[in-house]
C-alpha cells in the first residue's frame, strides 16, 4: 500500500470534514447569537399563514423554518460535499460516478433527509408543546424507535433508492456464505450482489436488516477482487457484530448521547429563552441553539463513542477468525481491502481518537497474526 498517498487522501478528507463542521456550527452560532433566527421564524410564520389552516399553524411554522434553515445551510454545504465526495474521490481514483450520477444521488439523499428532518422536527416540537418538562426524554425514545425501524427497512426500502441489488450469481459462494451464517446462528433470508461499481471502486460487505429483512450484501467490487475465502472472512466479521448484538449496543449508545444532548439543550434553551426573545422552549427560533447543544455534546463524547466502536470492531474481528479458523485469510483480506479502499494503515493517535470507528488496518492484521501464532504448537512438540 502507498501509505503516503493514503495518508494524503485521508488528511484532505479530514480537513473537508472539519470545514463542513465549522460551516454548520458557524451558521447555527450566527443564528443563535443574533436576531437572525427571530427574523427567520417571522418568514416561516408568514409562509405558514399563507399555506395552512390555523390548527396546523404551529407545525407549519416548524416545517417552514426547517426548510429555510436547510436551504441556507446547503448553500455552503454543497460545495464542500462536492469536493469531499466527488472531486477528492476522483482525484484518488476511487470513484467511478459521473457528475450526473452524483447530482442525482445528492438530490435523492436531500429528499430523503428532508422527509426525515421534517417528520423528526414536527414530532420534536409537538413533544415540546405537550410535555414541556420531559420532551427531551420523549424525543430520545423516538430517536431509538426510528433507528430500529430504519434498520429494518433499509434493505428493502432505503438502500434500493441508491443501489441495485440482485441475487448472488455464484451458487457455490452463496451457499458457502449462507452456511457460514447458519454456523454462526444468524438467520438470513438471502445473499445478494450489491452493485456499487457504477459509483465507486471501493469494496464492502454488510449484513443488513432485522428479522425477515436481514440479508447478506456483497458488493460487486468485492466479488471481482477477492477470493471466496476472503469474502467469507469479511462476512464472518459482520456476523460477529450480529452475534454480539453490536447493532443494539450502537443504538443504545447513540440514544444515550442524544438523550444527554437534548437534556442539556432543554436546560440551555430554558435559560436563554427570555433574553433572546423566544416565547418559550417550544419556539422554533431556538432550533439553532438546540442543534448546537446536541452537536457540541456529541463532539465532546465522540472520542468515547469511537473508542467503544473500535472495541466492538476488534471483538468482531476475533469472532471472524475464531469462527473460520483462518487468520491468514483474514489478514490477506484486510490487506487487500486496505489497498482497494486506500485505507490509512497507521494514522496518528489524534486521528484515531477523533475520526476512527475501526482500528487501523495494520492493527487488525497484527491482531489476526497474533491469534494465528497463539494456535501454533510449541516448537519441538
Amino acid at each position: 500500500m502507498n501509505e503516503d498517498r493514503s495518508a494524503r487522501y485521508h488528511k484532505l478528507g479530514r480537513r473537508a470534514a472539519i470545514v463542513s463542521t465549522a460551516w454548520s456550527a458557524g451558521l447555527l452560532l450566527l443564528l443563535a447569537a443574533t436576531p437572525a433566527s427571530l427574523w427567520l421564524r417571522g418568514v416561516a410564520e408568514r409562509i405558514a399563514a399563507l399555506s395552512s389552516p390555523s390548527w396546523l399553524f404551529p407545525s407549519a411554522v416548524v416545517l417552514a423554518y426547517v426548510a429555510l434553515l436547510a436551504l441556507i445551510h446547503e448553500i455552503g454545504a454543497v460545495p464542500i460535499s462536492f469536493y469531499r465526495s466527488y472531486l477528492l474521490e476522483h482525484r484518488y481514483d476511487l470513484s467511478t460516478e459521473t457528475i450526473g450520477g452524483w447530482v442525482i444521488d445528492q438530490l435523492k439523499g436531500g429528499a430523503l433527509g428532508a422527509v426525515l428532518s421534517f417528520a423528526g422536527c414536527s414530532l420534536l416540537y409537538l413533544a415540546m408543546r405537550t410535555s414541556p418538562g420531559w420532551w427531551w426524554a420523549i424525543a430520545a425514545a423516538g430517536f431509538a424507535a426510528v433507528a430500529v425501524v430504519l434498520t429494518q427497512l433499509a434493505p428493502v426500502l432505503l438502500l434500493p433508492i441508491f443501489f441495485t441489488f440482485r441475487p448472488l450469481g455464484r451458487p457455490e459462494l452463496r451457499e458457502r456464505l449462507l452456511e457460514l451464517s447458519r454456523r454462526a446462528g444468524v438467520a438470513v433470508t438471502d445473499a445478494c450482489e450489491w452493485q456499487v461499481s457504477d459509483k465507486t471502486r471501493k469494496a464492502n460487505a454488510a449484513l443488513a436488516g432485522l428479522g425477515r429483512t436481514r440479508r447478506v450484501l456483497i458488493s460487486d467490487t468485492l466479488l471481482a477482487s477477492h477470493p471466496d475465502e476472503e469474502i467469507e472472512l469479511i462476512l464472518a466479521h459482520e456476523l460477529g457484530h450480529q452475534v454480539r448484538h453490536d447493532l443494539w449496543r450502537g443504538i443504545a449508545v447513540q440514544t444515550l448521547v442524544m438523550a444527554l444532548g437534548l437534556f442539556v439543550a432543554s436546560r440551555v434553551m430554558g435559560a436563554l429563552a427570555p433574553g433572546l426573545g423566544w416565547f418559550g422552549v417550544a419556539d422554533v427560533a431556538g432550533l439553532p441553539v438546540l442543534l448546537l447543544a446536541v452537536g457540541l455534546l456529541s463532539l465532546v463524547l465522540l472520542p468515547v463513542v469511537n473508542a467503544l466502536s473500535r472495541s466492538m470492531e476488534r471483538a468482531a474481528d476475533r469472532f471472524a477468525v475464531e469462527l473460520t479458523g483462518n487468520a491468514v485469510a483474514f489478514a490477506t483480506a484486510m490487506q487487500r481491502l486496505g489497498v482497494q479502499n486506500l485505507a490509512e494503515e497507521r494514522p496518528s493517535r489524534l486521528a484515531r481518537w477523533l475520526f476512527y470507528t475501526h482500528p487501523p488496518v495494520a492493527e487488525r492484521i497484527a491482531a489476526a497474526r497474533r491469534w494465528a501464532d497463539s494456535r501454533q504448537p510449541p516448537a519441538g512438540s
